[in-house]
């Protein structure tokens, strides 16, 4: 008979746990036992982080994007989307705002556009350091070349998110186009990872044909690759994609997941996603006391946000826009956490 009590002491002491003990809590459904499961991983956030939860803010700079993901709302075939590509000077009043307001990491997300080539983006986040010296630059714009990464990070980017998606290549196949493949995309983390980012990656969790064995298979991948960020977020469905009548993942699995990430990477930064406050009535709250250490509210400019819609009913107001940095905050003070000024890097790594 499975001891659950004991897989979780073993995560605790140990930060690993076999496929078999993997699996075996991803299908328990107790509530003690989840219960737990939470316990121990918002006290590992505690140890590791204290109250503190860091705020990045989050700016999507174009939804143009030359790939059709099977699952994605910006996907090149979407003939519905509005399509929007921010300026630099956009991005950078969008620095301003964050600034402001007491954020110290600005993540420029956007679909795989190529009219941000490498020199342009490379710019951009130049200038960006050169205005705001004391933060950190965070970038997510999909799969390029290794010497563009490096001309990016050698601009002063800091941090670079590429979710791998399902570490089965099978599984990823059924998300993708032909032409994406999986060992593309680990290659891509390997390169981000020798040359000095702080690698993000990810998966969605309820997304179509995924297995339990699918799941267990990246937590063993993440915990090989030991990342410095994990962004896991619920699957929810966009209307205007292949996947549009599929069922959205399950919120409660995706706070298992969270916390099972944090005993396995200690020291990783977690986002509470926005899927997941999407999904889950007070999801920020309840991602960080499943173990997360993040939440990224929205600084993209108001007329743009209900654009970048890579899921159906995204939440882009309240505690996810920029101008709800105060409401968040209050949020965070209700259940015993703090978000302080700070760029909140990965521990131990100087830049």
């Amino acid at each position: 008979m499975t001891n659950y009590f004991e897989i979780i002491h073993k995560l605790q002491i140990e930060h690993n746990a076999s496929a078999a003990e993997l699996l075996a809590l991803l299908q328990c459904n107790d509530a003690k036992i989840l219960e737990a499961l939470r316990q121990a991983a918002q006290a590992q956030a505690q140890q590791t982080f204290g109250n503190n939860v860091y705020l990045r803010g989050l700016i999507e700079f174009s939804n143009f994007c030359k790939n059709d993901c099977l699952y994605c709302g910006i996907r090149r075939s979407n003939r519905k989307a509005s399509r929007y590509r921010l300026t630099p000077q956009e991005i950078l009043k969008c620095c301003a705002t964050g600034y402001a307001l007491g954020l110290r990491t600005f993540v420029l997300q956007g679909g795989e556009d190529f009219a941000y080539d490498d020199k342009r983006l490379a710019e951009v986040v130049a200038e960006i350091k050169r205005r705001y010296p004391d933060c950190a630059v965070t970038l997510s714009a999909g799969e390029r070349k290794p010497e563009i990464y490096r001309q990016w990070f050698e601009a002063g980017a800091d941090r670079y998110l590429l979710r791998h998606e399902t570490a089965n290549p099978e599984h990823y196949a059924k998300l993708h186009p032909a032409e994406l493949k999986l060992a593309t995309r680990l290659e891509c983390l390997r390169s981000l990872k020798e040359i000095g980012y702080q690698v993000g990656t990810g998966f969605m969790v309820g997304s179509p044909y995924q297995t339990v064995e699918n799941l267990v298979e990246d937590l063993l991948f993440i915990k090989g690759f030991n990342p410095h960020m994990v962004g896991t977020g619920p699957f929810i469905p966009h209307k205007d994609t292949p996947f549009g009548e599929e069922d959205a993942g399950s919120g409660q699995l995706t706070l298992k997941l969270i916390s099972i990430l944090r005993l396995l990477l200690p020291k990783a930064n977690l986002p509470a996603t926005t899927a997941l406050n999407t999904l889950l009535p007070n999801g920020h709250q309840q991602g960080i006391l499943a173990g997360a250490n993040v939440i990224m509210p929205n600084l993209s400019p108001q007329n743009v946000r209900d654009k970048y819609t890579l899921y159906d009913n995204k939440k882009h107001s309240g505690s996810e826009a920029a101008e709800g940095v105060a409401f968040l905050r209050k949020l965070l003070a209700e259940i015993g956490y703090e978000n302080p000024i700070s760029r909140g890097d990965y521990p131990d790594v100087i830049r």
